[in-house]
């Protein structure tokens, strides 16, 4: 038990967030850096700004006697898209970009709703990645259904910041407590309501019936609505419903529900949320204010965002002549000139060695002749020394000789070599306000490159022997913006060693999502291969098509005129040289229309550093605007120095690393460390067979949309939720393709390769679920691995209780479960256990907990999971429990019908 004691708090102390870098820092009691940004396919509307200047002005008195004194928001910067007007008041942004932005405002996808929600999908206590606004939430007033947009933002900032959960649950929104009463979820308990079912309201009156009991599971009826009393005493909780008046606080230890079924409960093993607050590292050393007044008003920034600037700096050292580096390194430089950078955008051009020299100030990208003068400056030799903080510096005059300013503006810098002088330029980097984006090629490349990006808030990439590595990190430097229907999106990248005079064949998918500014492009070793490229409806482009670069930089570039078509396009490759050659596989398109997103796919790493036996997690979102697409496979590749490469499927089954079934966010464990130094990720994606759909259920981790009141006895409605129907055709999708690079990341401390002891147990079941069948309880959940979700557990110790809290605080003393039968399957499969709850006698109500904790073949145990509630309900004849009456008046009965229309698409 020690051995999984220790391992646990490991990996809760190293399991940080990841790839997504915020800028805000908590000093003296203050929230500074705050980045709200605005989508620029919104509308100008001056109205906007104002609202949000007053949502936060609320939400930091609220925050700061909710977290009793301790924190409150000082300065927030609000980031205006480039569509709108230009005015005095704003600023030019250093390293703020929407793509990093706390808070986004964007309108919804297929019209999905206005809830606000906070997109969360890490550890408890782990940081979200960005709170979501729909213009019409900050237009519209919406006080009566979420609460005041100040309190709202207080519920998101707790998810986004400090890592807890909802205190509801709209899939089970009653349960059974320990005392055999029916209670909403909720948190405090000390909240009261009514229970009603709602049916028509004709003629000015509604009718409501009795919530009466599921002969099946003992709780209400599935359409049970609990409505709150409007005057409430309970202060608890913002996590549960700020939009009352009375509530002002986080639930405590002692007003927590550790009962409620909620995700707060089963994410923070029942911790109440003040706790997990507590625990945060903002709150490690942040004491209440002394002062009698209240802080003052935050002060707002407002800034708007340019035209996309970016330099290359490019090493050309001597090194660089290695394993055809300068040739690799010039093939993904003309393929992001070409291909990925965004029409507009102004680029120049640095290389450097010992010493640097500007190739290109910068540039308008506006066509092939444009692409063209910037390539033909790309190095044709390799030489010298390596000076990184000269190539930093030139690329900082040639954008500053072009009248822009560094600010904001964007370096891509690639280097082999090692710098001892780096250091000397960090405080120049810091005061340019540029983003670096650092790509280290090859394994003896400047260990402080991460520095650089780490503290700009730029990529940072490792890349290996082949060029995939290189252009699968240019692919990924895309605007920052928010115009995504604008950016690059990669359909593959593929490197194939093939033998001499033999041929390849391959498939690509073109979704009708994609099909604008298509490119194929072939790279070779040796010699060019014959290629054969065929469309969907049979036409064929063959090598002539094939347009290949004067410089000799071998490659070959076909772009397909006009729109993609779409569906299945096949290749095939011949090497026509006696020995064998890698050749590369590279396909690029954009977004299809500006007003249908693409698909897309993001990947990163939980955190940019590990250090051993520390686990990581490797996360991929796919979706579609903001709606998840799932039934897909999601594989991850990770790379080593040496070439070592580690395959993992990823799962969105809400079971070990997954937080949330069905989110649209992939995830697995990694654990199969092969030596220190730097690792890459990259993903692929793909649709096969027509299983791909887009879930059209509102997110998690949002403000509770309430459907209204009890006040002085009458109640008050709010406009019906607008539910999005499952419409099957429009929530299908087409067999897709995407590649994207998660950046790299960091190990310490690792052993050499070879076998080496387990030191991780399996992973948390946290997905138990429990009913009785006659006198028989029915187990279910997911298994967990040999090594935490990777390989198959060894056994299962199964406990049962009379007793919540017993069973939670005293596992290993609740009654054993004979488990002889059950034999462990795989990882991610689906485990059922029936058994007779013996000894203990069975009667109507009879209450059971049930937990469970695998054991691995290192004889390492996994944590307790989730506990479980089974109870034995006997229906009775007139088995009902009383409502508010059964009819109630036009007179008694107020509904608000608030100035705004709701609707789904």
């Amino acid at each position: 038990m020690v051995l999984c004691l220790n391992v646990i708090l490991f990996l809760t102390l190293h399991l940080l967030p990841g790839m997504k870098s915020s800028m805000v820092n908590l000093i003296n009691n203050g929230y500074d850096g705050i980045v709200i940004a605005i989508n620029p396919s919104v509308p100008e509307d001056e109205k906007l700004i104002e609202n949000i200047k007053e949502m936060v002005t609320e939400a930091s008195t609220y925050l700061f006697h909710a977290t009793k004194r301790r924190v409150y928001f000082r300065n927030v910067s609000i980031l205006i898209p480039m569509t709108w007007k230009s005015k005095s008041e704003y600023f030019i942004p250093k390293q703020e970009s929407y793509d990093q932005a706390d808070v986004i405002v964007a309108n919804p996808y297929l019209k999905y709703g206005d809830d606000p929600y906070t997109l969360q999908y890490g550890r408890c206590g782990e940081k979200g990645k960005y709170i979501h606004f729909t213009p019409n939430f900050l237009l519209t007033n919406n006080f009566h259904i979420y609460g005041s947009r100040g309190r709202v933002f207080v519920h998101e900032w707790a998810h986004l910041r400090w890592g807890i959960f909802d205190e509801y649950n709209v899939d089970q929104p009653f349960y059974i407590s320990r005392k055999n009463t029916i209670e909403a979820t909720r948190c405090s308990t000390h909240i009261t309501g009514i229970n009603v079912v709602f049916k028509k309201c004709p003629g000015g009156s509604c009718i409501t019936s009795l919530c009466r009991r599921d002969s099946q599971t003992g709780l209400y009826e599935a359409k049970c609505t609990f409505l709150p009393k409007k005057s409430q005493t309970a202060k608890e909780s913002i996590m549960f419903m700020p939009s009352l008046h009375s509530v002002t606080e986080f639930c405590t230890e002692k007003t927590h529900n550790t009962e409620a079924p909620n995700l707060q409960n089963k994410m923070c093993n029942g911790k109440s949320t003040w706790d997990v607050i507590m625990n945060s590292v903002d709150f490690q050393n942040t004491s209440p204010m002394t002062e009698m007044n209240p802080p003052t008003h935050p002060t707002f920034s407002l800034l708007k965002s340019k035209q996309r600037v970016v330099c290359l700096v490019l090493d050309k050292s001597g090194s660089m002549s290695a394993e055809d580096r300068l040739f690799q390194m010039n093939q993904a430089a003309e393929l992001y000139l070409i291909q990925v950078i965004e029409k507009g955008s102004l680029v120049g051009m640095v290389t450097f060695d010992s010493v640097a020299e500007i190739q290109n100030h910068l540039t308008r990208i506006t066509d092939d002749n444009v692409y063209q003068k910037i390539t033909a400056k790309l190095p044709q030799v390799a030489n010298g020394g390596t000076s990184i903080c000269r190539g930093l510096k030139a690329g900082f005059q040639a954008i500053i000789h072009s009248d822009q300013s560094t600010s904001g503006s964007e370096i891509i810098l690639l280097t082999d070599g090692e710098d001892n002088e780096i250091n000397s330029c960090f405080e120049d980097v810091k005061r340019s306000g540029a983003i670096i984006h650092t790509i280290a090629l090859g394994p003896s490349a400047a260990k402080e490159l991460e520095t650089l990006s780490n503290m700009t808030g730029g990529y940072r990439f490792f890349a290996n022997k082949d060029i995939t590595g290189l252009t699968n990190a240019f692919s990924r430097i895309s605007s920052r913006s928010g115009s995504i229907t604008q950016q690059a999106i990669q359909l593959e990248s593929k490197a194939l060693k093939i033998t001499g005079r033999k041929r390849v064949n391959g498939t690509v998918p073109v979704d009708s999502t994609v099909g604008n500014d298509t490119f194929f492009v072939v790279t070779w070793t040796i010699q060019k291969p014959e290629i054969v490229l065929q469309d969907p409806k049979g036409k064929k482009y063959k090598t002539s098509d094939f347009k290949e670069d004067k410089l000799n930089i071998r490659s070959a570039r076909l772009q397909i005129p006009g729109i993609a078509e779409t569906g299945t396009w096949t290749y095939s490759l011949l090497n026509n040289h006696a020995s064998s050659q890698m050749l590369t596989v590279t396909v690029t398109t954009r977004a299809r229309s500006p007003t249908i997103p693409p698909v897309i796919a993001t990947a990163h790493m939980s955190q940019h550093t590990a250090h051993y036996p520390s686990p990581m997690i490797v996360y991929a979102q796919v979706s579609q605007g903001f709606l998840p697409v799932l039934g897909i496979s999601v594989i991850a590749i990770i790379e080593t120095e040496d070439g070592h490469q580690v395959t993992l499927e990823l799962w969105d089954n809400g079971a070990g690393a997954d937080t949330v079934k069905n989110d649209g966010i992939y995830s697995r464990y990694f654990t199969d460390y092969y030596g220190n130094g730097r690792y890459s990720l990259k993903v692929h994606a793909q649709a096969r067979n027509n299983t791909a759909r887009l879930n059209l259920r509102q997110p998690q981790n949002k403000v509770l949309y309430v459907p209204g009141y009890v006040e002085n006895g009458k109640i008050i409605l709010n406009p019906p939720r607008p539910e999005v129907k499952d419409d099957l055709a429009k929530a299908k999708i087409e067999d897709f393709s995407r590649l994207t690079s998660g950046g790299s990341f960091t190990v310490s401390g690792a052993p050499p390769p070879g076998n080496h002891p387990s030191v991780f147990p399996p992973s948390k079941i946290t997905d138990l679920e429990a009913k009785f069948k006659e006198d028989y309880i029915q187990l279910s959940w997911t298994a967990p691995g040999n090594v935490l979700d990777k390989g198959k557990a060894n056994s299962y110790i199964i406990r049962i209780s009379k007793s919540f809290l017993d069973l939670q605080k005293d596992f290993d003393n609740a009654t054993l479960v004979n488990t002889s039968s059950l034999k462990p399957k795989e990882a991610g499969s689906d485990e059922n256990f029936e058994f007779k709850p013996e000894p203990f006698r069975i009667e109507n109500g009879t209450n059971f907990y049930i937990a469970v904790q695998a054991i691995n073949e290192a004889n390492l145990t996994s944590e307790v999971s989730n506990i479980a509630q089974a109870i034995k309900f006997i229906p009775m004849p007139e088995d009902s429990v009383p409502a508010l009456g059964t009819k109630i008046s036009a007179i008694n009965l107020a509904i608000f019908a608030l100035a705004m229309i709701l609707s789904i698409v």
